[in-house]
């Protein structure tokens, strides 16, 4: 009899015990948003992105005594809204677009004045042909034609951004949830 209890009981072993440790698969992805996404089921990850999927393994983990929150923790745990109960996602999605241009544009504008140093200084020294001097003259304007877009496209955005500031303040949003 103990016998027939001691085999039962490594059977069980043997049964639950692999798959206490087996770990989780998660397929982590970002979007063209720069938002990332996670998701247990490959077949869940559009076409467009199974290439650069990254798959990790998560072990689960022993988890700790807690006792049930009392209603001082239930309201901690509660999402924070702005008068118009708009929450912090609301807030970071109407603000990603905007700085997203802006840091475009800024990065744009400054490699645009990077082209127009190097043509400057591409003729400074040189004795050059009438034609030469025209064509590069016409570089150069249409670099600073270029450069006035993306000064444009950043004064767009600044002032976009600040009147989402201005407009998230009369809500009484938080200012952290537009960095």
């Amino acid at each position: 009899m103990v016998k027939i209890v001691k085999t039962a009981i490594l059977l069980l072993l043997l049964v639950v015990l692999p798959s206490m440790s087996h770990p989780a698969e998660i397929y982590k992805w970002v979007d063209k948003d720069g938002s990332a996404n996670f998701t247990d089921d490959l077949s869940k990850v559009p076409p467009e992105y199974r290439d650069q999927v990254k798959k990790e393994e998560v072990k689960d983990s022993p988890k700790p005594q807690t006792s049930t929150p009392g209603p001082a923790s239930v309201e901690k745990t509660k999402e924070e809204k702005d008068a118009q109960g708009r929450g912090e996602e609301y807030w970071r999605e109407v603000v990603r677009p905007w700085k997203k241009q802006l840091k475009q544009a800024e990065e744009d504008y400054k490699n645009t004045n990077y082209k127009i140093e190097d043509a400057l200084e591409a003729v400074k020294g040189r004795y050059l042909s009438k034609t030469q001097i025209n064509f590069k003259r016409a570089e150069v304007e249409k670099l600073m034609e270029e450069r006035g877009t993306y000064e444009a496209k950043m004064k767009e955005a600044n002032e976009r951004l600040a009147k989402i500031a201005k407009e998230a303040e009369e809500a009484k949003a938080n200012p952290a949830w537009l960095q």
